[in-house]
């Protein structure tokens, strides 16, 4: 085989799999073989044996893709992620309609245009032929009807059954091929030479049936189970264009000109812009002039509006209140909060979850089960059944192979998941994958880090304790002059604070430091010592505590060699984290901290907040073990924290929970993101992991219950019984309706409460 010449060499990027098409990751690739010293990848064992039994059958060059409907725009099948294209077309694997693989606000869908335009015309063309099929002697009329109703209108039906065959990928559109095609050519053969059909097709009159309404009827019910199926797919991605519609098309850029408005697209990092009272937040950046309240509730889910003072971070898309301010912009396009929350949504719908396993085995079997069960049903009828014996057996066997719709089967998982990420980018829940949000729903043990999960992240100073004669304004004044030349994490809250209180900061002489211990200087002719309670006493001077409270910090301050107070500096507890352990707590979560602050500070928030489990002094490459113990234990683990420090635990936890804004690093460290940062988005999370499973499992029961009760009704298991048989158009009408019925079902997770 080495004689054959390369078709595609896949070593150091994603490429295509030159037997169906599919895309294929090296990293992934299920199988390779060596060909003149080259590695071939596949995408798995079975076109890795077909290439291997007819090498010069897949190497010639693949078809030229038709020209994107998006310039620049890949298409991606919603049931099957791997397949990916240049352009418009239908997946080699389902054979559903390629939709884009990223989401725009005002896209259309060339599918969905095409599709109700062959509809219309086939409604057209086979109402008049319904009238027909009660006429004698009409035949001919109703061949010149029918006609371009199954060979135009049905042409992406045959397409795709065809393609189906040639791709040895059985699907829904192989059954209705074959059922829709024996319907016609049949049809057509009694018409142009009735008499070389056998004698079994006759009835007792000497008349052979036709069955040109049935293919037409069939072929105008795919198209509209097509709209309708386009239409809800569509849907299904309302959530992310519904974001994307929050961006304006404008912004007011302030230059040395003065103020213009300009399109969004000249906006560059660096840029000032003004956002009036109002309008909308154009990018992302920082407050530089003016304050205001800006409503972020369709990015986090808050429905409460954030205070913007100067140094705040805004988000595009968000909605400034009554105030005015003037803003610098920093992430503009595709770098914007707004756009990397669509980008990956996007990327998770096209995930699969764990359960689509099930299905996937399931479909592999069902189309060339369907077809041997058409089969068995043709000759059995033609052998048992009544006169006329060949039409029976060929009506039923139609019936069997338009009925059995895998296409449910195959939409029940992939709906679900769509719809329910996008439900959850509109609460400030980001689902990176469809495995995440599955195994979510199991979690008993959630495991959080501290500080900027539980606390804010950001110490303040929260209680100033003077002591006579000196003032709780001239304390914090002296303690953070000397601070501002102090790098300790603890010093920028004094500084912090005295500037929050419009403090004169004063200059300072003979500055020394103590690393680990405290510091020293002189200002305004005074002696300041700031330290720990170690410190100061190494120095001769007595302290106390004053009352601060168990874990708290305590930086003392003495003044001219005697002792002048303290200032008591916490990481406060989020306003939002006490109810959000209550919500866990009643969701039946436990909830267990891993803080590498000192014991005494970890458990005095456990306490105050009901914290199950606490190990403290923890460095951040040891939190994965502790949740390694966890699970060792039985337990199904999440663990939330900042997305940076925490990656190593938030790999090892069966599901990774980033806090923060949601941006670069959080994205891409953890299955789910929470963009508000409180853990009430976890609560959120869990719901919406438990809705979407149930919807799941729901689709699939209604598809595997509508197969096992509809191919045995086609089939005719209840003519001996009731007389009963189903006929091809009304077989039709089921298998249209069960996709839809699927489709609809999904969508009712947009209005799932969070």
């Amino acid at each position: 085989m080495s004689s054959y010449p390369a078709f595609q060499i896949i070593a150091t990027k994603t490429e295509t799999d030159p037997v169906c098409g599919m895309q294929v990751n090296p990293e992934k690739a299920a199988a390779s073989s060596e060909y003149q010293g080259k590695t071939y990848f596949f995408c798995c064992a079975g076109c890795k044996k077909k290439f291997d039994a007819a090498p010069e059958q897949y190497l010639a060059p693949q078809p030229k893709q038709p020209e994107p409907a998006i310039p620049g725009a890949q298409y991606t099948c919603p049931m099957h992620p791997e397949v990916i294209r240049d352009g418009p077309g239908s997946c080699p694997i389902c054979g559903m309609a390629l939709e884009p693989r990223e989401v725009t606000a005002d896209e259309v869908d060339p599918e969905l245009v095409d599709m109700r335009r062959r509809f219309w015309i086939s409604v057209a063309l086979t109402v008049p032929l319904l009238v027909l099929m009660f006429l004698h002697g009409a035949e001919w009329l109703q061949l010149v009807l029918a006609t371009p109703v199954v060979v135009w209108c049905g042409a992406p039906i045959f397409q795709r059954g065809w393609a189906s065959l040639v791709n040895r990928h059985l699907n829904m559109f192989t059954l209705i091929s074959l059922g829709t095609g024996a319907a016609y050519l049949f049809s057509l053969a009694a018409v142009i030479a009735p008499n070389a059909l056998p004698a079994g097709f006759r009835n007792e009159a000497g008349e052979q049936p036709l069955y040109f309404e049935s293919a037409a009827v069939i072929t105008a019910l795919v198209l509209l189970g097509q709209v309708l199926e386009a239409r809800a797919r569509a849907q299904t991605s309302s959530a992310l264009k519904s974001l994307l519609s929050l961006a304006p098309k404008t912004a007011r850029l302030i230059s040395d000109n003065g103020e213009r408005d300009v399109p969004l697209e000249q906006i560059h990092a660096g840029d000032r812009l003004r956002v009036r009272p109002g309008e909308k937040v154009p990018v992302d950046g920082v407050v530089v002039e003016g304050s205001s309240s800006v409503d972020e509730s369709m990015v986090t889910g808050e429905s409460i509006p954030v205070e913007k003072l100067p140094g705040a971070r805004v988000t595009g898309g968000t909605v400034n209140g009554t105030g005015g301010f003037v803003m610098k912009a920093e992430r503009v396009g595709r770098d914007t909060l707004l756009s990397q929350i669509v980008r990956l949504v996007s990327e998770a719908q096209r995930t699969r979850a764990p359960i689509q396993r099930l299905a996937d085995r399931v479909s592999g079997y069902f189309v060339p089960a369907v077809v041997l069960t058409a089969v068995i049903t043709f000759v059995v009828w033609a052998m048992a059944g009544p006169e006329p014996r060949l039409a029976h057996a060929l009506v039923n066997a139609v019936a069997v192979l338009i009925i059995a719709c895998p296409c449910a089967l195959g939409l029940a998982t992939p709906m679900s998941i769509m719809v329910g990420t996008g439900r959850g980018a509109t609460a400030g829940v980001l689902v990176r994958n469809a495995e995440a949000l599955e195994t979510l729903q199991k979690i008993d043990t959630l495991v959080v880090d501290k500080t900027g999960t539980l606390t804010e992240g950001r110490p303040k100073l929260t209680a100033i304790r003077p002591v006579a004669p000196w003032s709780e304004s001239e304390l914090l004044r002296l303690g953070a002059s000397l601070e501002q030349s102090s790098e300790h994490p603890l010093a920028g809250a004094v500084v912090a604070a005295a500037k929050e209180r419009y403090l004169e900061l004063l200059p300072v002489r003979n500055f020394q430091s103590s690393t680990g211990q405290g510091i020293k200087g002189t200002i305004d002719g005074h002696a300041v010592l700031v330290g720990n309670q170690r410190y100061l006493e190494s120095a001769g001077i007595e302290t106390s505590t004053g009352g601060a409270q168990e874990g708290q910090p305590v930086i003392f301050v003495a003044i001219d060699g005697q002792f002048a107070g303290s200032l008591e500096i916490a990481d406060p507890i989020k306003a939002t984290t006490p109810e959000a352990v209550k919500l866990l707590h009643a969701e039946g979560v436990r909830i267990a901290m891993l803080s590498g602050d000192t014991r005494t500070t970890a458990l005095a928030v456990a306490r105050k907040l009901g914290i199950d489990h606490v190990e403290a002094e923890v460095l951040p490459a040891a939190k994965s073990a502790f949740i390694k113990n966890f699970q060792a234990e039985g337990h199904v683990v999440a663990m939330a924290g900042d997305g940076i420090n925490d990656a190593p635990a938030l790999a090892a936890a069966q599901v990774g929970i980033a806090m923060g804004t949601g941006t670069d690093v959080a994205m891409e460290s953890a299955g789910i993101t929470l963009v508000h940062g409180d853990l009430r988005g976890i609560a959120r999370a869990l719901r919406l992991s438990r809705a979407t499973m149930r919807n799941i499992r729901q689709n699939l029961f209604f598809a595997f219950f509508y197969n096992v009760l509809g191919v045995p009704i086609a089939a005719g298991i209840l003519y001996p019984f009731f007389g009963i048989l189903l006929s091809p158009i009304l077989a039709s009408a089921a298998m249209t309706f069960s996709s839809v019925s699927v489709i609809a079902n999904a969508l009712r997770l947009r209005r799932v409460a969070l």
